[in-house]
């Protein structure tokens, strides 16, 4: 396939037929209502599909419309999304509700462009939502599909470059221009290729034999292995932090407190802490947190219980003391709320992974 020149339009019509046949029956498809598209595209960045489909199967039962979403509150949709992930999409979804319910009657935008003004939708989710629900001919450039782009054009240099992303997109636009009327629709041609790139042309090992596209693929024909491309840079390291925080009990209650809105994990409970700095004892560490967010000074005692956990980024390890406060009165100088509750009241609140095992040992205990 020369550089830069469309899929042919045999070829597009074996990828479209191939998708036709093989695409998986997800609960999410089959429907092109503008708000089912919208919550499975923002489930579906950085989450497996595997993952995403109980979670989007629960939120339509719970929100089954813009307008109820909007009438939630924050921690009731936090608590549904709680062990997703990623909680500032949760967030957004719940602002871009209350946006769309109070200045646009309840109905999203149907362009990628309005539809990006909108919190927590960026070019990806817009095309997609463009596309499938009202026959937008945007292209959709996610992971999969830049994946398979680079070993269609063999394109050897690092694809997170301008230059790189430019070339992904003017093709991109290029095949989704050539795609004929009676063909198919540019959702489903926009699914075609990230399916394509989900089941077929995969990170290690695709599966060259079986796609509709390889009679075109320079990678395939010009590589042993196209699985080299695309080339990224070597990853880094994961930083590693250490984290404190405080069980403390008073009359048969725990503190836990709300994260600003704002910040990562925003607007999750927790057990109140935080990241230790340099020279510090996590003794110490935990009692200069607590001090900095509620102005109180606790008594730490033993360790309750440590927890590894990875995101993105980094990694914790998340150390929980058993605490007493012996006095001082609570003022949230570095927390949205706090609440005293009882361990089987936990499940009213939407916590972190890590502190949700820390709240499991409780329960064991209590």
């Amino acid at each position: 396939m020369p550089d830069n020149k469309p899929i042919p339009l045999a070829a597009l019509r074996k990828l479209l037929k191939w998708y036709r046949t093989n695409k998986r029956e997800l609960p999410w498809r089959g429907t092109t209502e503008p708000y089912a598209v919208w919550v499975s595209e923002v489930m579906l960045q950085q989450t497996q599909v595997k993952t995403v489909k109980p979670y989007y199967e629960r939120w339509m039962q719970r929100f089954p419309s813009v307008a109820v979403l909007a009438e939630a509150s924050l921690n009731d949709v936090l608590k549904l999304w709680e062990g997703c992930g990623y909680y500032a999409r949760a967030r957004n979804l719940h602002r871009a509700a209350v946006q769309i319910v109070s200045q646009n009657n309840g109905q999203l935008p149907k362009s990628a462009a309005l539809l990006q003004k909108l919190p927590g939708i960026g070019p990806y989710t817009s095309a997609a939502i463009a596309s499938i629900a009202f026959d937008q001919a945007v292209p959709v450039l996610d992971g999969n599909v830049e994946r398979v782009l680079c070993r269609l054009l063999l394109e050897r240099r690092l694809f997170k470059t301008t230059a790189v992303q430019k070339r992904l997109r003017r093709t991109a636009e290029e095949i989704m221009d050539s795609l004929g009327s009676q063909m198919g629709t540019p959702g489903e041609l926009n699914q075609a290729m990230m399916e394509l790139g989900a089941n077929v042309c995969t990170v290690r090992a695709p599966q060259c034999k079986i796609c509709p596209l390889k009679s075109v693929c320079r990678g395939h024909q010009k590589l042993a292995d196209p699985g080299v491309l695309p080339r990224r840079k070597k990853s880094k390291p994961l930083p590693h932090y250490d984290i404190t925080a405080a069980i403390i009990k008073r009359r048969g209650k725990i503190l836990i407190t709300q994260r600003p809105h704002g910040g990562m994990l925003g607007g999750l409970w927790e057990f109140p802490g935080g990241k230790q700095e340099k020279g510090e004892s996590l003794e110490t560490c935990l009692a200069r947190e607590i001090r900095e967010e509620l102005d109180v000074d606790i008594a730490v005692g033993k360790l309750f219980q440590s927890v590894k956990h990875s995101y993105s980024h980094f990694r914790i390890t998340l150390h929980a003391f058993s605490c007493t406060l012996p006095r001082g009165r609570i003022r949230k100088l570095g927390v949205t709320a706090f609440r005293w509750t009882t361990p089987h009241e936990f499940s009213k609140f939407a916590f972190p992974k890590a502190d949700r095992v820390i709240i499991e040992k409780i329960l064991r205990r209590a």
